[in-house]
């Protein structure tokens, strides 16, 4: 179920935003930067503003996928595709995730759902790479992948800003933080059983 498979489909649609990226003179690195400060603009937007500006947010969340995947396009057009990029942006994918995730709890003032989620996601990320580390190759594998998670973050913020109100104990956004977290323990579970078979 993730989207993360879709990621040559999308990769199809991003031509003009690698030639826009050029005309700026944006190193994949600098898009790289830039997805990251997208994602913890939303943060702060989930912490500090009130529901009506979640719409924002979630266009944020957008915008932090969207760029996660022309940095690499504009990477390989370029031909600048390098270990240290390929590091720098993992590195500010899980800040990103960290930044989002906080945000949103301390938004709804659900720290514990908050630490839920964020030890699942980063479980998840953690999993993946480790998998590669024992030589098995990057697992992007499971219930939840990185392009679900920020889907849902958007979807759920855009939902919150329109139903402001609870469904339940949470809003929408808290559910969404109750999703990450099970399904991100989930996830990582998965991930290595799939893997300790291969072994």
């Amino acid at each position: 179920m993730t989207l993360d498979r879709l990621r040559p489909v999308a990769e199809q649609a991003l031509d003009p935003f690698v030639v826009a990226a050029k005309r700026l003179g944006l190193s994949p690195d600098g898009v790289s930067v830039i997805a990251f400060g997208c994602a913890v603009a939303a943060g702060v937007v989930f912490a500090l503003a009130p529901p009506t500006l979640y719409l924002l947010a979630a266009a944020l969340v957008f915008a932090n996928g969207w760029l996660d995947i022309v940095d690499g396009a504009l990477a390989r057009a370029t031909g600048a595709a390098s270990k240290g990029g390929d590091l720098l942006d993992h590195v500010l994918d899980r800040y990103a995730d960290v930044a989002l995730l906080v945000g949103i709890a301390a938004g709804l003032n659900r720290y514990g759902l908050g630490l839920l989620a964020v030890t699942g996601v980063l479980l998840t990320s953690y999993m993946g790479t480790q998998i590669q580390a024992v030589g098995l190759g990057r697992e992007y594998g499971g219930l939840l992948g990185r392009a679900d998670r920020l889907a849902l973050v958007s979807a759920m913020g855009a939902a919150t800003a329109l139903y402001p109100r609870t469904v339940g104990p949470f809003s929408f956004l808290g559910w969404a933080l109750v999703v990450l977290g099970v399904a991100g323990h989930l996830t990582a579970v998965q991930r290595f059983v799939s893997a300790w078979r291969h072994l």
